[in-house]
């Protein structure tokens, strides 16, 4: 299967979450929060580099409740910028 590119605007949406997770994740380590939110290290680092820009739905709803962050907060600070 092979995966359509990602729009300039899909990466920037993916930089701007992984913005979020570093600050609300704070002095915690990836590996803690990781574990918390029953993901692997290297996967929250994907997403927090930009790596991942458009991780599952269930994945942001994990990581948002291990970082005490609300969906719609995670909608709002990640949702397209209006051009």
């Amino acid at each position: 299967m092979v995966r359509t590119p990602l729009t300039p605007e899909e990466r920037e949406r993916g930089e701007r979450l992984g913005r979020l997770l570093r600050e609300a994740r704070g002095e915690r380590s990836m590996i803690e929060v990781a574990a918390h939110a029953g993901l692997s290290a290297e996967t929250l680092r994907k997403i927090e580099t930009g790596r991942a820009p458009t991780p599952a739905f269930f994945t942001v709803a994990a990581l948002a409740g291990a970082l005490g962050l609300s969906l719609d907060e995670v909608l709002t600070r990640c949702a397209p910028v209006p051009a």
